[in-house]
């Protein structure tokens, strides 16, 4: 192995993977991305669910090649550095719902953990409620990891299993690329199977080469680097290393000095970008989602990687993901700027018991 391929899963990876984020997120809201969420986990599964019809909110609809990227470029690293390993049966179904409810709780905040700190970054002060809340809801996941929760092992699989992930990114670029549209309504509406959003948060998007360019760059290096927002505190809690969480001070930090350097620093409560001010469920809905990540083994960012390694566990997680996002808005359950949905906070407290049980109950079996 190279000394710089070594570098990238030396303790420097996680700041050189943080200093990317927080450098080329901030870039892509210049090229039009909307504003504080140059990259989104959550939000951009949101766009991509609706996109697919998979909830009609028309203002979230848009295939978002940075997600295509993350997978595709965690796909070429983990071939290149023979990493790619197709792997499943670590409690699939319950992690597809474990990514349903994270994503609940992400859009009764707006965005996932890497968004909050982007927000952060361009002083929205709303996001410090929510990372106060993601940090409450790793602390209560490390305690179920330190009673001896488990979801049980991976075990191989064939290796059309670790394709699946990096086909349907694949797949969802054609689309992206070539808009099929199968016919009209009487009223003239497209009928699918693609949906764009004319106005709004989805109709705001960089140019497809730069987006997809920074999510191949960034899955490279965070599945290099096993970048992980979550991993981060959990990580100092439950061992004392503070080598991932070097990583997340270094994309608040670069994407902080990228937005002054752009004129994108705003600080303040009001007026924030796809953002409300109600600090209770700005918390709540991130307690929900850190308890669920944790659960589940990693971020959001960190699941859609690992799809791209061959993991079909974490690939069922992002798809419970998609399927959340269009529960929270056919349900009435995601915020918007004028702040929680009506369904919201319920929502949140029903995601909650759900995870306390299965962090309760779930334990790894006894070898026989």
């Amino acid at each position: 192995m190279s000394r710089f391929s070594r570098l990238f899963i030396s303790r420097w990876g996680p700041v050189i993977t943080g200093v990317a984020v927080g450098v080329l997120a901030p870039l892509l809201v210049r090229l039009g991305n909307p504003g504080n969420m140059g990259i989104c986990v959550a939000c951009f599964s949101r766009d991509i669910a609706g996109a697919l019809g998979l909830h009609r909110a028309a203002v979230v609809q848009y295939i978002r090649p940075e997600i295509i990227g993350f997978v595709l470029g965690a796909l070429f690293a983990a071939l290149l550095f023979k990493e790619f390993r197709p792997r499943t049966g670590s409690s699939p179904l319950l992690r597809f719902f474990l990514g349903m409810f994270s994503m609940i709780g992400a859009l009764v905040f707006l965005g996932c953990p890497w968004r909050a700190y982007l927000r952060l970054a361009g002083g929205d002060w709303n996001a410090i409620p929510g990372i106060l809340g993601l940090g409450v809801g790793v602390v209560i996941g490390v305690v179920f990891l330190k009673r001896g929760y488990s979801l049980g092992r991976t075990r191989p699989a064939a290796g059309p299993v670790g394709w699946l992930m990096p086909g349907l990114m694949a797949a969802l670029l054609l689309l992206l690329l070539l808009a099929p549209q199968f016919g009209r309504t009487p009223e003239g509406e497209p009928t699918g199977p693609i949906f764009f959003s004319a106005s709004g948060p989805g109709s705001l998007a960089a140019p497809i080469g730069a987006s997809l360019a920074v999510g191949l760059i960034i899955g490279f290096l965070a599945q290099r680097s096993r970048f992980c927002t979550v991993g981060a505190i959990r990580d100092v809690i439950l061992m004392r290393d503070s080598h991932l969480l070097n990583g997340v001070a270094a994309l608040v930090v670069a994407a902080t000095l990228t937005n002054l350097a752009l004129g994108q620093f705003q600080p303040g409560f009001e007026g924030q970008p796809v953002a409300h001010t109600d600090l209770l469920w700005n918390a709540a809905g991130m307690v929900l989602s850190g308890l669920a990540f944790t659960l589940a083994g990693g971020c959001p960012g960190r699941q859609v990687f690992m799809s791209g390694e061959g993991d079909a566990d974490a690939g069922l997680f992002v798809l419970g993901m998609l399927a959340g996002a269009a529960v929270a808005h056919n349900m009435n359950m995601a915020s918007s700027p004028a702040g929680p949905a009506p369904y919201g906070p319920i929502a949140v407290l029903a995601g909650l018991a759900f995870c306390v049980v299965i962090g309760l109950t779930m334990r790894e079996p006894a070898m026989a």
